[in-house]
């Protein structure tokens, strides 16, 4: 029987909890983000709080059906000079995002909440700072061409463990973090719940 349950459909953060060696199974949590952060953000809600509210939905849309589970909701939005960048609708959409980003410096807010018995008894968010650098616009169309596929599911449109590391000049922050899931947080969290060995 799984430990956890996983509320996304992040093959990246599976990767990395199946890698780290936990046993989780994957329940993905059917949720308007848009709605939800259009309306945050009409409250004046900061990206942080936005991206910890959308993790806490997704997990509590799948404890409420499993009260018994200890579910695992995620999020992340990228953050650049005030602006929020949600995950790109076509390659267009990408080639513009990475052109608004370029040369500059952009924060990730990466939250994960943790529910058991049907409550959240843990938070975290990471916010990593990364700078791209200053490409030129043949690379970005290209970089978009070749990995589509790859980018589509991706807030900011890069995957640094793949091609995507070129696009910058700096990162500030955790790598785990960066790719979706504040993993060490995590595990240091269950345990010291006990729900894995340690």
């Amino acid at each position: 029987m799984s430990i956890l349950t996983l509320a996304s459909g992040s093959s990246i953060r599976a990767t990395l909890l199946r890698n780290a060696g936990i046993d989780f199974d994957v329940k993905i949590a059917r949720i308007d983000e848009e709605m939800i952060r259009l309306s945050l953000e009409a409250e004046g809600a900061t990206p942080r709080d936005i991206a910890d509210a959308l993790a806490e939905h997704k997990a509590a849309k799948i404890a409420n059906k499993q009260p018994e589970a200890l579910v695992l909701g995620c999020d992340q939005l990228l953050e650049c000079e005030g602006q929020i960048f949600a995950k790109p609708q076509n390659p267009a959409d990408a080639m513009a995002q990475l052109q608004a980003l370029r040369g500059k410096t952009h924060r990730l807010h990466t939250a994960a909440v943790l529910y058991a018995q049907g409550q959240p008894v843990w938070r975290h968010v990471a916010t990593p700072r990364l700078t791209m650098r200053d490409f030129s616009e043949a690379f970005v169309k290209d970089y978009v061409a070749q990995n589509w596929e790859e980018i589509r599911h991706c807030v900011g449109c890069y995957q640094i463990e793949g091609a995507g590391i070129r696009l910058f000049s700096k990162i500030e922050g955790d790598i785990f973090a960066i790719q979706g899931l504040p993993l060490l947080e995590l595990l240091t969290i269950l345990t010291r719940r006990k729900d894995i060995p340690g």
